[in-house]
């Protein structure tokens, strides 16, 4: 028995299981831009994660359409056509990674992350965002409080 022409991954569900665990396995890709899962998993979901991220490219009503046909949430599909699309806009292809992350604590199973190319950068720049407004929070409250004691005084 060969494996020629047979194609796709089964990950041990029937047909209706298998096909919501992928839509939300996609939905969360695209809401979080991160996830851990089990290297089958994310070999199964990698393309179409791909597929998705292709077809808000062309920012059509038939393409929004057709996004929203597989992804579960209206806020997933404003995303991934609002700031996605336009971060991958000038890549051909290739927008995820996959690394692995070793043995899962429970069962043995090996675990990686799939995650959006980019997406550390984005969170980076979050976190460096967050962290200048806080600073500059900080400043503007001692300057406020360096006012108020001479006031009092």
């Amino acid at each position: 028995m060969s494996r020629h022409k047979v194609a796709g991954f089964k990950l041990k569900r029937p047909v209706d299981s298998r096909n919501s665990l992928l839509r939300n396995l996609i939905t969360s890709v695209i809401l979080e831009e991160r996830i851990v899962t089990t290297v089958p998993k994310a070999k199964a979901v990698r393309p179409l994660v791909d597929r998705m991220i292709t077809l808000a490219k062309t920012d059509t009503l038939h393409s929004r359409r057709q996004a929203a046909m597989v992804l579960r949430t209206p806020a997933s599909v404003k995303k991934l056509f609002d700031s996605l699309g336009t971060r991958f806009g000038q890549r051909a292809g290739g927008y995820t990674r996959i690394t692995r992350l070793g043995p899962r604590k429970g069962d043995g199973a090996e675990v990686c992350m799939l995650e959006l190319v980019g997406s550390e950068l984005v969170k980076r720049a979050a976190d460096r965002a967050k962290r200048r407004e806080e600073r500059l929070k900080a400043a503007r409250e001692g300057r406020e409080h360096e006012d108020e004691t001479p006031e009092e005084e």
